[in-house]
């Protein structure tokens, strides 16, 4: 079939085999440009492997350290007549390269927060790998049932304790629009809390070592956002940024049991980036199509894969790992910049509907966006008539 793009709201329902493919295969040039990672890791677990910051990740082990991945991710399949997820694309491209250098890579598609899943994980590893030195955890949910209850949780993106009308970009209109967002109530918190806080992290990591396939000194990391002014009433001070907070808490004792073998547990500090799950953040598309203005005339503008080599190579291998009072990983340090925030809050202020194109980046967050789901990668024939059924070769379906 020829593959368009189709979106709906904050979605584009429909993905390229071969621009996913182009886009995996543009990180990968990027990491092997850079170099090798010294003392990097060598078997990696990723829980949320197949877009974004985790995809970064498996990537920049792999092709940046030599490293066996096993990725963890719950994405759809395509068939005949209909395209499978991004991610599922992002998958088979990157097991495809991977293959192509001789490295490990299988997948697991299915529920993380299962207990099944971790399980079936156990299992694997002590198959294939023995054991694994770095766990990354990236899951991203809007919602989670309890594997020892059974309860559904459901996650949501709302300010606590007051109304909140924010700015933002209407990015099908492509103008400025104000949305008034209700305060959490106390349930909701806690269902955030519950999907995106840390006790899923904590779960795998207690049954990784209960079963004896972490190996000593294995590292753990968990990906979070802090951002400035401008998106902290929806982000930070909100139901989302309590989850986070969670992070910070859940990680002591992770490091506590990691520390029994000579590892290492920490909350990695990553910049604002256009993905799927930010995407949905009311602010986000605004603030980011700001930022990419200004980090793009500092010369500072950074993309996933950027941010989790960098993360990898400067703090989590590197010899004086950027760390900040609460103990995190610092690698959004160009974008909190006080230079670019009060340029970016100077714009934010000053943009309206007449102004958008001068104002803001918002052409490179579209394109951005469209990248997510293999749209608009160089040297990839949108016209040719594409098969949307592609396989994961190593695949385990859960």
């Amino acid at each position: 079939m020829i593959i368009k793009p189709r979106i709906r709201g904050f979605i584009c329902v429909t993905a390229h085999p071969e621009g996913c493919k182009a886009n995996v295969k543009e990180q990968i040039d990027y990491v092997t440009a850079q170099g090798k990672i010294e003392g990097g890791p060598k078997k990696v677990l990723v829980i949320g492997a197949s877009t974004g910051y985790g995809l970064a990740a498996r990537i920049s082990a792999a092709f940046g350290s030599d490293a066996a991945t096993l990725g963890i991710f719950f994405e759809r399949p395509g068939d005949e007549s209909k395209t499978a997820t991004a991610g599922w694309y992002n998958s088979a491209a990157f097991e495809e390269f991977a293959d192509a250098k001789g490295l490990y890579a299988k997948s697991i598609n299915g529920d993380a927060f299962s207990d099944e899943v971790k399980q079936k994980t156990i299992e694997l590893i002590k198959q294939d790998l023995g054991q694994v030195d770095l766990v990354v955890y990236s899951l991203a949910a809007p919602r989670r049932t309890h594997p020892k209850t059974g309860e559904v949780f459901n996650s949501t993106l709302k300010p606590i304790g007051k109304q909140v009308t924010i700015r933002g970009i209407n990015t099908d209109k492509e103008t400025i629009n104000e949305t008034t967002l209700e305060p959490a109530t106390p349930e909701e918190i806690a269902g955030t809390v519950a999907v995106m806080g840390g006790e899923d992290w904590q779960m795998w990591i207690e049954d990784l070592k209960a079963a004896g396939v972490l190996a000593e000194g294995a590292k753990t990391t968990a990906f979070t956002y802090l951002g400035e002014e401008v998106t902290q009433d929806i982000y930070w001070n909100g139901s989302i940024g309590e989850a986070k907070k969670d992070l910070d808490k859940r990680v002591l004792d992770i490091r506590s049991t990691l520390a029994e073998q000579g590892g290492d547990a920490r909350v990695s500090v990553l910049k604002a980036v256009v993905t799927q799950a930010s995407s949905a953040i009311p602010v986000m598309p605004l603030y980011l199509s700001l930022l990419f203005k200004v980090m793009k005339e500092k010369g500072t503008h950074e993309g996933c894969i950027e941010q989790v080599y960098g993360l990898y190579k400067d703090s989590l291998y590197g010899a004086e790992p950027l760390l900040d009072n609460e103990g995190r990983l610092r690698a959004d340090l160009k974008e909190i910049a006080p230079e670019v925030q009060a340029e970016v809050g100077k714009l934010w202020d000053e943009v309206t509907n007449d102004n958008i194109p001068e104002l803001t980046d918002f052409a490179g967050y579209k394109s951005e966006f469209m990248r997510l789901f293999g749209f608009g990668l160089n040297g990839v024939d949108y016209a040719a008539d594409t098969n949307p059924d592609v396989k994961i070769k190593h695949l385990i379906q859960m």
